[in-house]
């Protein structure tokens, strides 16, 4: 293991995603002078805003949130699932907002597995083969693609194949008839369903999308470990930009409402591990002033009345997820993410402009189906996806009860905050722009 004087941070979400980890990593690229934004988890699910002062906006998913800075690196590390047709996408929208060489500076490490149209069109299927009980996909292929990866291992697609065109036609022909014949009763209930059959049975789809992924093998062929930790060894600030928050993780959120990512301390550390580097990290925590869940799953504390106070320019209805719902700040389900994210040295506050004009009322526990009262969920001593499905079920019978007045202040929210968690709210965002975020001091 090397040593490094290089200062290493980490930004976890703490609620169901759509937190401000994107506005962070921005504004911290900005304050601490990153140089490289390492995505360590999750896909091409993930949606980082950034807002400028100037207007541009991007929505940022595998590029990291820090790339309307010059010269900020993205590093794909190898847990991360890899869409490279979306990366070509992306790279073209980033383009138009001004970032011009977003490519350049992006390293994907040749381990990373990867999506293709095949895990994309049966992940839709599936998911709409659960009717009521689905489970909330993104339908971008993230979870089918971890799914394939742990049935057949030896077929997975890493980034590292697609510079190999006939080992990568073999298995891209392997997983098509493979889910070819998975879904071959299936009948089509929709014209998009129908669609996507199609794709699982179109022989020739492999080759013409083996094609497409080209140009990101010429802008950024697949990296090595070495090139990895060569990166991440460079002297100044080296930021890990979680994707999703721990309420959606894959052990420790509400199964079967989750993703197939790990969002947690011990993941960051991992791929720090993984580079060959022995150094601390300084793990922050991301939450909004208010929860918020797209699509379905327990959200106990959802309030429709918050739909009109509370404005979402960048989170729509529409789309595989769903609606987009708000809730009230709640203390049951804070406690459980931060005991699941693991040791956090202090949190980032997004949305606290919101908290003088939406009347958010504090949760401080719930009463259960059986007139129990609760102030904590518990955590499974190890991974139990029975423990969380219980979890589950529990949340969507209880009632939140709530403090009788409500949240009057962004002061006053940061201080019941800091006095649950134990931790500073090092910085808080006033608005989407990185002009907005305040230092501690100028919080309370």
């Amino acid at each position: 293991m090397a040593l490094t004087s290089t200062r290493y941070v980490s930004l976890l979400g703490l609620g169901f995603g759509d937190c401000g980890k994107g506005r962070f990593t921005d504004f911290l690229c900005d304050a601490w002078g990153a140089h490289t934004v390492v995505r360590f988890n999750g896909g091409a699910q993930a949606g980082h805003n950034v807002v400028l002062a100037d207007g541009r906006h991007h929505t940022f998913s595998q590029f990291g949130a820090g790339s309307f800075h010059a010269g900020v690196a993205t590093v794909l590390a190898s847990p991360v699932v890899v869409h490279p047709t979306a990366l070509r996408v992306e790279a073209e929208v980033l383009q138009r907002a001004g970032v011009p060489d977003a490519f350049a500076r992006l390293f994907v490490d040749a381990r990373c597995r990867v999506t293709t149209p095949f895990h994309q069109a049966a992940g839709r299927l599936r998911e709409w083969s659960r009717g009521a009980a689905a489970h909330g996909s993104c339908g971008v292929g993230v979870g089918e693609t971890v799914r394939q990866a742990l049935a057949a291992p030896e077929t997975t697609l890493h980034y590292g194949d697609l510079a190999h065109p006939a080992r990568t036609l073999d298995k891209l022909e392997a997983l098509r008839l493979a889910l070819h014949r998975e879904f071959a009763n299936v009948g089509p209930s929709s014209a998009d369903a129908a669609q996507e059959l199609s794709v699982l049975a179109d022989a020739s789809l492999a080759p013409r999308w083996l094609d497409a992924v080209q140009p990101c093998l010429r802008q950024s062929p697949p990296a090595s470990a070495d090139v990895i930790g060569e990166r991440l060894a460079l002297q100044g600030t080296v930021l890990f930009e979680g994707a999703q928050g721990v309420l959606l993780d894959e052990w420790r959120g509400f199964h079967p409402h989750t993703t197939w990512s790990t969002v947690s301390t011990a993941a960051v550390e991992a791929v720090l591990r993984d580079a060959g580097i022995a150094a601390p990290v300084q793990h922050l925590g991301v939450l909004r002033s208010h929860l918020t869940r797209h699509g379905t799953g327990p959200l106990p504390t959802h309030d429709r009345t918050l739909d009109a106070r509370l404005a979402e320019p960048h989170n729509a209805d529409e789309g595989w997820q769903g609606a987009f719902r708000r809730g009230h700040p709640d203390a049951v389900l804070l406690r459980y993410a931060l005991a699941a994210a693991g040791p956090l040295d202090g949190l980032l506050a997004s949305h606290l402009d919101a908290v003088a004009h939406a009347d958010l009322r504090w949760c401080t526990g719930y009463r259960d189906a059986d007139g129990h009262t609760l102030s904590s969920l518990s955590l499974s001593d190890a991974p139990d996806l029975d423990h969380q499905h219980a979890l589950t079920r529990l949340l969507e019978g209880v009632q939140p009860l709530y403090d009788p007045h409500p949240v009057a202040s962004a002061p006053e929210w940061v201080q019941r905050v800091e006095a649950l968690s134990g931790l500073p709210v090092h910085f808080g965002a006033f608005g989407p722009v990185r002009e907005a975020v305040r230092a501690r001091d100028l919080l309370i």
